[in-house]
């Protein structure tokens, strides 16, 4: 797995650079820099209401969070899985873990997997909502080539029924379920016996928050589709900054097609590559020239890049022993044990989440 992140990762940084010297690395330079300073500050900051959004999405998934933890201690959890997902090849799977383990020193390991695993969900379904309802609002307004329509059509077909298919997983707590059959059957040994009670603990939990909390599933969605449409704002921003404003199906399409090609292009280390590309493949399907496409890709690079820069303070700030108030308090489950007089104060680690 790792092997093919990497190997995503080198060929993503290969057609940028080609893409870059294709257009000419003087002419995009100059459209970053007719942005201005305020215009890269706005670009940042509505990327961080974006995260913002999609952090109360994530708050609604655990149900009653305990008093001490914050929005604000959430969101810099939030934004240091974020940036472990968008700055190491992970495919998105680190920085979930990262998110679980922080937030297991709190609110419990089978609840903080539980709700990373609903947000995943939750914010995979905002995604898609809004993919559809851009291509709702959009066939009517926009021409777009007829295979683009039918690439669209299908792919979201298709990660519909995988977002379906997880969803009764999650409902019914069959997550685990081929981890209990293999026990049932004396494969694995101790080491999957245990790993298959931590996930019966994982799917009690899912199958509880199903049933309790479905009004908080719904608004979850609801936040994960706004922050997710903070791209259509960002797409009208780039170009009123530059002077070319555009008619509004223009501007939602852009912003609507590069929501679907970031959903395609998920598991590709930092969309590098991918980010940039999608959106010169957007922007010449709307009848503009590359350079415009791959300007936009890099603005909205450089934001997300802060966001990355700013999780990882995060992350080491809650991790850290001089964390002060954003050090992890040691978790139940690792309480400190009395030997001899002397308190022992053992470290969280990954694999101790699902205890």
């Amino acid at each position: 797995m790792k092997r093919v992140n990497l190997a995503l990762l080198v060929l993503g940084l290969g057609s940028l650079v080609y893409m870059v010297v294709k257009v000419g690395p003087g002419e995009l330079l100059q459209q970053v820099r007719a942005l201005g300073w305020w215009g890269i500050i706005l670009l940042i900051v509505s990327e961080g209401a974006a995260n913002v959004a999609h952090t109360i999405g994530w708050r609604h998934c655990l149900g009653k969070p305990k008093g001490n933890l914050t929005l604000m201690r959430l969101f810099g959890i939030n934004m240091a899985g974020y940036a472990v997902n968008y700055l190491t090849p992970t495919a998105s799977v680190g920085g979930e873990v990262s998110r679980a383990t922080l937030l297991a020193s709190t609110e419990g390991g089978p609840k903080a997997v539980s709700s990373v695993l609903l947000d995943k969900l939750m914010t995979a379904m905002g995604h898609i909502l809004v993919v559809v309802a851009g291509a709702l609002f959009l066939f009517w307004r926009v021409s777009l080539p007829v295979q683009l329509w039918v690439a669209m059509a299908v792919t979201t077909g298709l990660l519909s029924v995988a977002m379906t298919v997880f969803l009764f997983l999650q409902m019914h707590g069959k997550l685990g379920g081929l981890c209990r059959w293999l026990v049932e059957h004396n494969f694995g040994g101790n080491t999957l016996r245990t790993a298959a009670q931590q996930l019966s603990k994982v799917d009690q939990a899912l199958k509880e928050f199903y049933s309790q909390h479905p009004r908080s599933l719904v608004l979850a969605v609801a936040w994960h589709f706004l922050g997710h449409s903070v791209a259509i704002f960002q797409a009208w921003l780039f170009l009123f900054l530059l002077g070319q404003p555009a008619p509004l199906a223009t501007v939602a399409a852009a912003g609507f097609l590069s929501l679907w090609f970031d959903l395609l292009t998920f598991a590709v280390p930092m969309n590098l590559g991918t980010l940039e590309g999608s959106r010169i493949v957007v922007f010449k399907a709307l009848g503009c020239p590359a350079l415009l496409g791959i300007a936009f890709g890099v603005s909205v690079r450089i934001a997300q890049v802060f966001w990355a820069c700013f999780g990882l303070v995060s992350y080491a700030l809650m991790t850290s022993p001089a964390g002060g108030r954003f050090r992890l308090p040691t978790p139940p489950w690792r309480a400190p044990r009395q030997n001899s007089g002397l308190m022992e104060d053992p470290e969280v680690q990954p694999m101790d989440v699902l205890k």
